[in-house]
């Protein structure tokens, strides 16, 4: 069985032959689920310290990661060249890997959970209920941490892609609204990059003031499309009373009259906002 230093050394032998190193890491499928809980979920010390040897080949790096889990990345999102998250995939995760790494592919995936910056924001996700005291630079006596952001590494339907796009700001069918109305909400998506690509368009609403205490954020629907270079197209959603329901403290399904704000971006983070009023 060879020894850590051999290993390394192999690898640092066959980094120096290539043009650009993907480095495959993560955990173990065993690692995730039930009794496999971790105090640190970064990359393990013998793995990261494989990634700073690679690294100082001068090569560039591409950092696979195969886990059941989000990681802290923070490290390795300021000093790789890109990260690409494959999860724990099956037999044909590794030919779908290779199709993005070569450019074959255009990835257009997005995250389904947050990827905290440190496991001290842990529990965090794009959903929480706003607090009394919401994060205020400028005021000590805020909610958040004095050695740490509060934002997360990536956030709730993050994803990169191999070309760019750009969103106008939000357009309203009508601002005020009365009983079973329909809104109707869109946006005009741009292709601003050089290659042909899959954006996900995410809409979210936040019901600010209500009779129990709503999420500052919650997805109501998506839409995924596919661009040419310089393309552009009307992204457009119908909005319902239905959307807007929740269970009140009579365990009810029911809305309420109210403001109300609507988002739409790539991500829960990176989003556009208009209000709206609507009243039964």
């Amino acid at each position: 069985m060879l020894s850590t230093e051999q290993l390394l050394n192999d690898a640092l032998q066959a980094a120096k032959k290539a043009d650009v190193v993907v480095a495959v890491l993560g955990e173990p499928a065993a690692w995730s689920g039930e009794a496999s809980s971790l105090s640190d979920i970064g990359i393990q010390k013998v793995q990261k310290d494989l990634l700073k040897a690679l690294l100082s080949t001068g090569k560039p790096v591409v950092l696979v990661l195969v886990n059941g889990r989000p990681m802290t990345l923070p490290w390795e999102n300021q000093n790789v060249s890109a990260i690409l998250e494959a999860w724990a995939g099956g037999t044909e995760a590794g030919n779908a890997v290779a199709d993005v790494l070569f450019g074959d592919y255009n990835p257009s995936g997005k995250l389904t959970t947050t990827f905290p910056l440190n496991v001290g924001q842990i529990p965090i996700y794009y959903n929480h209920k706003n607090t009394g005291r919401p994060m205020d630079p400028s005021n000590k006596f805020t909610s958040k941490y004095l050695d740490s952001p509060n934002d997360p590494l990536y956030p709730f339907g993050y994803g990169l892609s191999y070309t760019t796009f750009s969103y106008s700001d939000i357009r309203l069918s009508k601002t005020q609204l009365n009983g079973n109305e329909k809104l109707a909400v869109s946006i005009t998506l741009t292709n601003t990059g050089k290659l042909a690509g899959e954006e996900v368009v995410q809409l979210y609403i936040q019901d600010p003031a209500a009779s129990v205490s709503r999420p500052v954020k919650e997805l109501k629907n998506f839409k995924k499309v596919m661009l040419q270079p310089g393309e552009k197209k009307e992204i457009s959603f119908d909005i319902t009373t239905g959307d807007l329901m929740f269970y009140n403290s009579d365990l009810k399904y029911d809305w309420e009259s109210g403001e109300f704000i609507i988002y739409m971006g790539t991500n829960s983070r990176d989003v556009k906002s208009a209000k709206i009023n609507w009243v039964r």
